[in-house]
């Protein structure tokens, strides 16, 4: 027969021409922004060649632990530092491999419209993770509504809050469930997608203050297993997520086209 030597042929002269094969790319994150941008991606990825699947989680543990035990390509949900301090605490042979997001925090409240009113003995809430409490509490000190041992240290906690004239009450909270403890306590450190996500997008511009921290460090990025980092498969990923005009779209309308609560970082 012809036929099978013909379509080796054609399938040389597909790869000859650039059309690559198709390939799939399973990503991890978490709901928000991160989330929909790859979802964004998807159609403009599989016209290209590589398939992405997008799996959700709801807490910051598993990501990790599924890009770790091989169960996805990748994961984007975190900054280098809150890498760096899962890969000390457990052993995780993870890697950054391209930058996608960077989201401020802000102090938000359903109840206080100024720092300045903030009671004696207020009620705030902020990340239960070391590495997003201690940038939690950067916040707070910039607000002035305390002051660390550390000064402007990364990494502070609780235990390093030096001075609290106003008395305030700390309640660790996982990241994720930030913006439903609003119901509950005077002031939430929490990030504007998660407002967008929850269908409240006119709230995320309605921070009390915002980090400012202008710093790829804080960046969200696209975490790979060390022995899978280079595969061509992630690198086509993510340049195809960086040079995506529909992802620079969705990401706009999840911060609701509101340029002070997010960077992207490959673009500096």
């Amino acid at each position: 027969m012809i036929l099978r030597p013909l379509l080796a042929g054609l399938a040389t002269l597909l790869l000859a021409a650039g059309v690559h094969a198709s390939e799939t790319v399973t990503v991890a994150s978490t709901p928000g922004a991160t989330s929909d941008a790859i979802e964004a991606l998807i159609p403009e990825a599989r016209a290209q060649g590589l398939e992405v699947k997008l799996i959700e989680f709801t807490d910051w543990t598993l990501p990790n632990e599924a890009v770790n035990n091989g169960d996805v390509d990748l994961n984007f949900f975190q900054h280098q530092a809150f890498l760096d301090n899962a890969i000390k605490e457990r052993g995780y042979q993870l890697r950054m491999v391209g930058l996608g997001l960077l989201q401020n925090i802000g102090i938000y409240s359903n109840r206080i419209k100024r720092l300045e009113d903030v009671p004696e003995g207020a009620r705030v809430s902020l990340a239960n993770d070391p590495v997003n409490q201690g940038r939690g509490l950067l916040l707070l000190q910039k607000a002035g509504l305390i002051t660390l041992r550390g000064g402007k240290a990364v990494g502070a906690s609780l235990d390093d809050v030096a001075e609290n004239p106003k008395q305030l009450r700390f309640f660790e909270i996982e990241g994720p469930q930030l913006i439903h403890s609003l119901q509950d306590v005077d002031l939430a450190v929490v990030w504007p997608s998660y407002f967008v996500n929850a269908g409240k997008a006119e709230q995320a511009s309605q921070a009390l203050l915002y980090s400012g921290i202008d710093d790829t460090f804080y960046a969200m990025g696209f975490v790979a297993r060390t022995d899978r980092a280079d595969a061509p498969k992630i690198a086509r990923f993510v340049s195809l997520f960086q040079s995506s005009p529909k992802v620079r779209e969705v990401i706009a309308s999840r911060f609701g086209n509101d340029p002070k609560l997010y960077t992207l970082p490959w673009r500096k």
